[in-house]
Parts: structure tokens; C-alpha cells; sequence
């Protein structure tokens, strides 16, 4: 038991450290209309130590995960002006220029990084892997959200309120960003990530740079959303989904690598 104590602080303190870096490599680009955060390499602790009050096990063991290359992330999720943009097209129920896309599926965000990667003449654009998520999330972090474990304050950084789908989604990137400056992490709507969903969490998977399987029923996606408790916004948590899955409450956040 004392030598997992001394594991644990061991790995907070390299967080801690991915954190510090991070945030002095800060940077912004554009490409294609939106804007992108750098995010550096490095370390983190994917899932939670113990299991959550309405959560699931599907958050456990809590493993160590490395991230071997920066990458660009969305500052936002992809919004309903950049959707029509590129596709032509809104499919969004509730419809506002700046409110992220929604009602779209896994395979129609695949659709908008086809087009756009075709628009830019290269295939940088992906969704991010469900680790690469979880990772800019934390932000460095080891705490159930990435400003800490105070549901209290999520409303700084979070739409969200447990009024089922009787509210709306809000216009993107108005509330607090983590500290890697990304917005709309906790909250909002969820996002699609890119991989299969397993049930393991990763916890088979080599250190460096996993992937989820090859195959599969279901499509993760993360970070809660405007409908959901605020036990559903924590960085860990993961839900899954039918790749024809479209609601009012699932958009995405595009991920762009490095060459």
C-alpha cells in the first residue's frame, strides 16, 4: 500500500510537470477557419483511482498513458458556422452560428474531416483517440475536473444542469477554458472521439500512444454535455454510442497533427 502511495505521487508530480510545460509552449494557430491549440507531449494518469458515486467501472484501473507527439486540438468544438462552411449544410436542431454542430453522427464528422482535409490538400485533420481527448481535458490534472474536484465551480467552466432536453446548447467558448486554454471540455455537448469503444479502457494497451480495437459495435464519446449532472462532466468519464447515433447533445472538436 505505501509503495502505490508513493507511485501515485510520483506520477502527479510528472502531470504536474506535463502542465508547467504546456502551458509556456502555449500557442494558437488557424487552419481552415478555426482555431487550434497546441498541445505538447507528455504523460498523464487516464481514468480515477476509485470508483464514482453514478459512475461506472468502465473509469477503472486508473493507468498511466503517454502521449509521444504534440498535436493541435480545437479550441472549441466545430461550430455550426464551420460546419456550413465546408458541408454546405446545417443539420442542427437548435440552430445559432456559434452553438457547436450537432445532431451529427460518427460518420458525418468523418464526412466534414474527408471534405476539409480534401479542401486543404492533406489528411492532418482526424478526430482525436480517446486518450489524446482525455489528455488536453486534464490539462494536467489529476482531480475529477481539470480545476479540481469542487462540482461547485463547474458552472465557471460548463454549460450543463440536469434539465434533460428541456435546455439548449450555448454558444461555444463563453465560460472559463482549462489551463491549456481549451474550451467546452466539461460540458455543452459531447464530443465524438475516434475510436472503438473498449471496455477495458486502455488498461491492455501498450503505454505509448494507444488506440482503441480495430473493431467494434459502439463509438466513445466524451465530455458531457448541457442535458447531463455534473457527475457527467468529470475528464474521465466515457460513454458510447451507435456510429449512427444523432442527438441534439453529440457534436465534435477536430484534432490536427503535426508533420
Amino acid at each position: 500500500m505505501k509503495f502505490n502511495k508513493i507511485i501515485k505521487i510520483v506520477l502527479t508530480l510528472v502531470a504536474s510537470t506535463v502542465s508547467s510545460q504546456a502551458v509556456q509552449a502555449f500557442e494558437y494557430k488557424s487552419f481552415a477557419g478555426i482555431r487550434f491549440v497546441k498541445i505538447e507531449a507528455g504523460c498523464f494518469l487516464m481514468g480515477q483511482e476509485t470508483e464514482q458515486k453514478e459512475s461506472s467501472l468502465v473509469e477503472l484501473p486508473q493507468h498511466r498513458v503517454c502521449i509521444e507527439k504534440p498535436f493541435y486540438l480545437g479550441e472549441t468544438e466545430v461550430t455550426q458556422k464551420q460546419w456550413e462552411d465546408v458541408m454546405g449544410s446545417n443539420p442542427s436542431k437548435y440552430k445559432a452560428l456559434y452553438k457547436p454542430v450537432e445532431k451529427v453522427n460518427w460518420d458525418d464528422a468523418q464526412a466534414f474531416i474527408k471534405r476539409l482535409n480534401e479542401q486543404e490538400g492533406g489528411n492532418a485533420f482526424r478526430l482525436p483517440t480517446e486518450a489524446e481527448w482525455e489528455y488536453a481535458a486534464r490539462a494536467g490534472s489529476t482531480t475529477l475536473y481539470s480545476f479540481g474536484d469542487d462540482a461547485k465551480k463547474l458552472a465557471e467552466y460548463a454549460w450543463f444542469g440536469n434539465e434533460g432536453y428541456h435546455g439548449t446548447s450555448k454558444e461555444v467558448g463563453t465560460k472559463k477554458p482549462n489551463e491549456w486554454g481549451l474550451q467546452d471540455m466539461h460540458g455543452n455537448v459531447w464530443e465524438w472521439v475516434q475510436d472503438w469503444y473498449d471496455p477495458n479502457y486502455y488498461h491492455n494497451s501498450p503505454e505509448k500512444d494507444p488506440k482503441g480495437p480495430d473493431s467494434g459495435q459502439f463509438r466513445v464519446y466524451r465530455g458531457g454535455s448541457w442535458v447531463g449532472k455534473a457527475i457527467n462532466l468529470r475528464s474521465s468519464l466515457r460513454y458510447s454510442g451507435l456510429p449512427s447515433s444523432r442527438t441534439s447533445d453529440i457534436g465534435f472538436r477536430l484534432l490536427r497533427d503535426i508533420k
